[in-house]
């Protein structure tokens, strides 16, 4: 059958015989040179024809290649790139013209010479194939080549959809043809090589030219030489049997066959046939990491943030599967709230206080009030997959990525509680008899029922912790039954409420008295630093976002979400919270976390059993929470080291006080130094009797008090120190 071709096309008239020859090729209308099974049995009988053929889909939705997406912190420096595939997608421009050669001449050596399908390749697959009894060669094109690609590159990472995608059937290759033919029309010579090069696998977790030259020989793919292009261009028929790391005689052998290949066609000399032939392979491997693994400065979980923000916010898609496939794409630039001295602070804090193999964890999470921007997220436990390495960010929420549950919060919730009742008008100055046992309520009003007591009983942290208080003392001192009776006299409602407009939702079985003390529902770092900052705000709070722009692989700007900033609270009742918090570092149970020369204000918190402790704190420019505890199973933090100090007993001031002061004092270096707007007249008690409050003297990193603490020696605990009493931060 003679068909005869123009330039770098077919002509209709070769088109149509190609549609047919393919079509009947494949479908069994030509069964006599191929050792096929019957057409039948592919249930494709009614495509046999051109009518058949043509009733396929005409337009070939070529998807974007995925690529790699970079994020970047807030002053443009790089946290780390991440990709679904390693891939840098580049023009041909930006390819070596030996690699362009060298391709064409190992996969489809009549590229530049036949259309969509190369009628004298089926016709030599077809004798071949005879005479093996099989279907080992299909004669395919680069053209028909890219198009299984792109199908392949549309299933992603579905298994059951690669192996649709790669299925050696007939109805797949019709498929292919047609939509070969349609590209060949559409795109043109150039560009399919392009899209070849981009989009085929070259094996080592690279995809497209470009990530391949990078991968094996540490540059770009506009500087491959003649061997190295060889070497590339072989891989591709078989990534795994022709892995120059792990397979270089095979690599050599088949390099060796694509450099006479080139010399068959002229593309190369006699000469530089055997020059290059007689040469070892000589790679220079990079193995670049992608992912959040890799993020600088420990914000592997910060990038891991981004990414949930992306995967849950409809601003990137309608749809969970829209924004996932979205995010699999790539080839975004990221630029992110991420302040670098604020998370290098984070994470020296961290190190300094906290070692990764101890028994317990700790996680920080720093705001700036007013915006919602998250400007630093750390935990000792790191991100990864490796013996003490997580994937549970400890500061989020579990849709985010969190741990299940959260932790609670302790008495880091009784601010909520005092904002609530000052919202009710309650004065700052409410004394209650505060003693140091007593039976919960009978019975409390909530939102949707009557909560009723069936014996429940609460207590202060020690003995002496005997009213009568007023709101200041009880709030540097952190009585409990204070926050108890004031609950009773507010509400559960106006507090329930209270902690839903600081982003603190409590579900229906949660909205318990016990909230007061921070003993019912878990709670997130960020969403209580992010609380915390509403009090720095002058009462509004704002939604804690991690993204300021996005642009897409286009370099377009996408949709990002931004932060809804609501009021909590009055500007008065914000300002009393402040007096109030102020108190808690000046001259109650969060001393230890006092900032030198700048205003701060915070609360303790350490729950049941020691299984939690938290300071949460902030000064008018920056909000943060600490939490230490167990980041798997639950640990009772009593007699135990942890950052190579001894802890009888560990409390919110004499832990997550100094990991807040040094990671805060770090963050806010050289930058302004505002002051609160405190309310007068609050009676603030007579604190110095506090006797739990005495610092020890033990000392480490920044040189923070211990409360009686003594640093380990020789790897051995240390023995409590003195007398002094443990402070009251429950």
């Amino acid at each position: 059958m003679a068909m005869k071709r123009s330039g770098g096309g077919a002509s209709s008239g070769a088109q149509q015989a190609a549609k047919f020859l393919g079509v009947s090729v494949l479908s069994g209308v030509l069964l006599a040179g191929l050792a096929l099974p019957a057409v039948g049995a592919f249930g494709l009988a009614a495509k046999g024809t051109v009518e058949g053929f043509d009733e396929l889909p005409a337009n070939l939705k070529t998807p974007p290649l995925s690529q790699r997406t970079i994020i970047l912190d807030s002053e443009g420096g790089e946290i780390a790139k991440v990709y679904s595939r390693d891939r840098t997608v580049v023009p041909l421009s930006r390819i070596s013209p030996y690699m362009q050669k060298a391709i064409v001449a190992i996969e489809d050596a009549r590229f530049y010479e036949h259309g969509a399908v190369d009628l004298k390749g089926v016709l030599r697959a077809l004798n071949r194939n005879a005479q093996s009894g099989g279907v080992s060669e299909g004669a395919s094109t680069l053209t028909q080549q890219y198009v299984k690609n792109v199908f392949i590159e549309e299933a992603g990472d579905d298994p059951e959809k690669v192996a649709v995608a790669t299925q050696q059937t007939i109805g797949r290759k019709v498929k292919e043809l047609k939509y070969a033919i349609q590209v060949e029309k559409e795109l043109g010579k150039q560009r399919i090589l392009a899209n070849y090069l981009n989009i085929t696998f070259f094996g080592q977790q690279a995809y497209g030219v470009e990530a391949a030259s990078q991968r094996y020989f540490s540059k770009h793919a506009k500087d491959l030489s003649l061997g190295e292009s060889a070497l590339l261009a072989g891989i591709v028929q078989s990534p795994s049997r022709f892995d120059p790391v792990n397979a270089p005689k095979e690599a050599t052998k088949r390099r060796n066959l694509v450099l006479q290949r080139m010399a068959d066609l002229k593309n190369i000399t006699p000469a530089q046939l055997a020059a290059e032939k007689a040469k070892p392979i000589k790679l220079n491997v990079s193995r670049p990491k992608s992912g959040c693994i890799t993020a600088v400065n420990g914000a592997g979980f910060f990038c891991d943030y981004v990414r949930q923000t992306f995967l849950q916010d409809p601003a990137f898609g309608k749809t969970k599967e829209a924004r996932a496939k979205r995010w699999n794409e790539g080839g975004m630039t990221i630029r992110t709230t991420l302040d670098p001295q604020t998370q290098k602070s984070v994470q020296k804090s961290i190190t300094d206080h906290v070692y990764q193999g101890d028994q317990v964890a700790t996680a920080i999470s720093i705001v700036e009030p007013g915006s919602g921007k998250v400007l630093g997220m750390g935990q000792s436990k790191p991100y990864g997959f490796g013996k003490n390495q997580t994937q549970i960010n400890l500061s989020a929420n579990h849709d985010m990525g969190g741990s299940t549950y959260g932790f609670q919060p302790g008495s880091t919730f009784k601010p909520i509680i005092a904002a609530a009742a000052l919202e009710e008008g309650k004065s700052a100055n409410q004394v209650y008899p505060s003693p140091y046992s007593m039976s919960y309520p009978s019975e409390i009003e909530g939102c949707k029922s009557t909560w009723k007591n069936g014996g429940d009983t609460v207590s202060n942290e020690n003995r002496s912790e005997v009213g009568p208080y007023g709101m200041a003392e009880a709030t540097a001192k952190s009585v409990n039954t204070y926050f108890i009776q004031l609950l009773e006299d507010v509400g559960l409602c106006p507090a329930v409420k209270m902690a839903d407009k600081l982003g603190l939702t409590l579900t229906p079985k949660n909205q318990v008295p016990s909230m007061a003390i921070g003993g019912s529902q878990g709670m997130a770092p960020l969403n209580m630093a992010a609380a915390y900052a509403a009090f720095a705000n002058r009462g509004t709070y704002c939604t804690p976002v991690v993204i300021t722009s996005a642009l897409g692989p286009n370099g377009k700007p996408l949709n990002i979400p931004k932060s809804q900033c609501s009021r909590a609270m009055s500007e008065q009742t914000a300002e009393t919270i402040n007096t109030l918090l102020k108190g808690v570092v000046e001259d109650g149970t969060g001393k230890e976390a006092g900032l030198s020369g700048r205003d701060s204000a915070g609360k303790t918190g350490t729950t049941d059993g020691r299984k939690a402790a938290w300071f949460v704190g902030y000064t008018p420019n920056m909000a943060g929470a600490v939490w230490v505890g167990g980041a798997g199973d639950e640990v009772q933090m009593e007699d135990i080291t942890i950052g190579g100090v001894y802890h009888a007993q560990v409390y919110g001031g004499d832990t997550p006080g100094p990991i807040w002061r040094d990671a805060m004092s770090g963050a806010l270096e050289s930058r302004s130094a505002p002051t609160f707007d405190t309310v007068p007249g609050i009676d603030t008690g007579d604190s110095d009797k506090d006797k739990g409050d005495k610092k020890g003297k033990g000392k480490k990193g920044g040189g923070s008090g211990r409360q009686g603490n003594k640093p380990a020696k020789n790897g051995k605990p240390g023995k409590p120190g003195g007398n002094d009493k443990p402070g009251r931060d429950h």
